[in-house]
C-alpha cells in the first residue's frame, strides 16, 4: 500500500511539472523563439542557443509525462529554469509581490519540481517501469 501511494504521488508530481512545463513550450513552438534568441544576444550569448529551450520546455516535458529517461527530464527541467532566472528573471530573485510571495514562485516550483523528479525517478507507474532506464 505505502508503494503504491509513493508511486501515484511520483506519477502525479511528473504529470503536473511535465503539462505545466510544456504548457510552456508549446507557445514556442507554434510561434517561434525570437525572443529568447533575443533575451540570449543581449547577454552577449549565441542566439542559436535558444533552440535548446525546445528541449527543457518540450523534449524533458514529454519525458516526464511518458515516464521514460525521467530522471534525465526532470534535470533537464531544472537547468532550463536555471538558465531562465538567470535571463530573465535574476533581478527578482530576492524580490516579494504585494501579497507577501515569492516573486520567482512559478519558476521556483519548476526548478526544484524537476530536481527532486531526477532525485525520486518515474516509479512504477511510468513506461519505464519501475527499474526502467533512468527511472
Amino acid at each position: 500500500m505505502l508503494q503504491t501511494a509513493d508511486d501515484l504521488g511520483k506519477l502525479l508530481l511528473r504529470v503536473t511539472i511535465g503539462v505545466l512545463m510544456l504548457m510552456h513550450g508549446i507557445p514556442k513552438v507554434i510561434g517561434g523563439i525570437g525572443f529568447v534568441k533575443g533575451l540570449l544576444a543581449s547577454h552577449g550569448l549565441p542566439a542559436f542557443l535558444g533552440y535548446f529551450v525546445y528541449v527543457g520546455e518540450v523534449v524533458a516535458p514529454i519525458l516526464l509525462l511518458v515516464g521514460i529517461y525521467t530522471r534525465l527530464g526532470g534535470l533537464i527541467v531544472a537547468i532550463n529554469m536555471v538558465v531562465a532566472i538567470a535571463l530573465a528573471h535574476s533581478n527578482q530573485i530576492f524580490s516579494v509581490t504585494k501579497n507577501g510571495a515569492w516573486a520567482l514562485e512559478l519558476q521556483g516550483l519548476y526548478l526544484f519540481g524537476g530536481l527532486v523528479i531526477a532525485l525520486i525517478g518515474a516509479g512504477r507507474f511510468s513506461a519505464g517501469g519501475k527499474g526502467g532506464t533512468l527511472n
